[in-house]
């Protein structure tokens, strides 16, 4: 074996944790678990998106509180089924973000786009 192949046998599997690590940590820059910065994305997306200006720094927040809301409805079996309790959490949504004067516009389409995420 040559000397190459060592270096590319230690090197690319060394590339792969670090990208494996790099893509399951991504809001630890944030101080946010995973599925809080899943929510944070969707909020910073919807700015985007609607040209609508909400400050990142205070988008860590809501996308924590829409988490822990969204995790205490999917408790109830078959809840992204059962209408009683998507009809609650569409409630809840918009109850929520408005504590936090999000979006900072009138557009129904940015929770729209918050209930349709999978």
């Amino acid at each position: 074996m040559g000397l190459q192949f060592l270096v590319l046998l230690i090197i690319l599997p060394t590339r792969l944790i670090m990208e494996v690590h790099k893509e399951f940590s991504p809001g630890d820059a944030l101080g946010i678990a995973y599925e809080e910065k899943a929510f944070y994305d969707i909020l910073k997306e919807l700015c985007i998106k609607f040209d609508f200006k909400y400050p990142d720094n205070k988008l860590i927040e809501p996308g924590k509180a829409v988490k822990d809301l969204v995790e205490g409805q999917a408790k109830f079996p078959a809840w992204n089924i059962r209408d009683d309790i998507k009809s609650a959490l569409k409630v809840g949504l918009i109850l929520l973000l408005d504590e936090f004067c999000y979006p900072p516009v009138d557009k129904d389409e940015v929770y729209v786009e918050i209930f349709e995420q999978p």
